[in-house]
């Protein structure tokens, strides 16, 4: 039997990278996947897929800022699927810079898109699932230790871990059977890096840029190279690694798992 059969999730940010494999992996085993994103071909894409394999998806574009936007999408997923019982916060930012050089509007984004867009769909779980559920809030190691010209980024990802915790214990207190867990990629082969790049040029030199990123004139990231620098397994992780953890944390299996940070990143933090 599938481990999550007729289960109702939530996914932001599932246009592309971990988001749009934690759709296609939950779907695989059983769950109704509502995916929301802002690009709506790459929720498509998404989409197609999901309903190649068979899957059951509806896709709604979402502003995960937006907070009225939340009630609707809860309010879609229980009149097309039922109640949900997972939510992944997925969709996020990321937005480097030297401190010195970072603008206030960059880090309230980068607050906004990564932390605000988590209390919002925390919120809005607590008060739509009746039955007890599983929150899934993803992280990052960034939000275990620190790292030069990514201070907006680190900082989102560490409030994501210790409100995560919050949650978890309000939950366990309210005996609402809701369970709350953070998952921290490390070096994952995404999208994210892509769209980080030009931002990420302006707080390293050209010669550290070189070493990263591939021979098209620095125009895109070489993942690899940084995780072969990076990651005691010398690679980048891939994006159904992390969605086969959410799947865990998703499933009964992990009934008695809550308020706990689970890292995929290859073994980069251990030392």
């Amino acid at each position: 039997m599938a481990q999550i059969e007729g289960k109702v999730a939530i996914i932001t940010g599932a246009a592309s990278g971990i988001g749009r494999a934690c759709a296609i992996v939950l779907a695989r085993e059983g769950a109704c996947v509502v995916a929301t994103d802002v690009d709506s071909k790459g929720l498509r894409d998404t989409e197609k897929l999901v309903s190649d394999a068979g899957g059951k998806i509806v896709t709604l574009t979402q502003d995960v800022t937006d907070e009225a936007v939340w009630e609707e999408v809860f309010t879609e997923a229980t009149e097309t699927f039922g109640t949900p019982s997972v939510l992944v916060n997925n969709a996020g930012i990321a937005i480097a810079g030297g401190i010195t050089d970072f603008t206030l509007d960059d880090w309230r984004r980068q607050m906004a898109v990564n932390v605000d867009s988590v209390f919002l769909g925390t919120r809005a779980a607590m008060n739509a699932m009746s039955s007890g559920g599983s929150i899934i809030n993803i992280s990052s190691v960034a939000g275990l230790r620190g790292a030069a010209g990514a201070s907006a980024y680190c900082t989102s990802k560490g409030a994501v871990r210790l409100f995560t915790k919050a949650a978890a214990v309000e939950c366990a207190q309210m005996g609402t059977g809701i369970r709350v867990n953070s998952v921290h990629p490390g070096i994952i082969d995404t999208p994210i890096w892509q769209k980080s790049i030009t931002r990420m040029t302006e707080v390293m030199d050209e010669e550290r840029i070189s070493a990263l990123t591939a021979h098209s004139g620095a125009n895109q990231m070489d993942v690899e190279a940084i995780a072969s620098q990076s990651s005691p397994m010398g690679r980048a992780g891939r994006p159904e690694e992390v969605a086969e953890l959410v799947l865990f944390l998703a499933s009964d299996a992990s009934s008695y798992i809550s308020g706990q940070e689970h890292v995929v990143d290859g073994a980069m933090t251990a030392r």
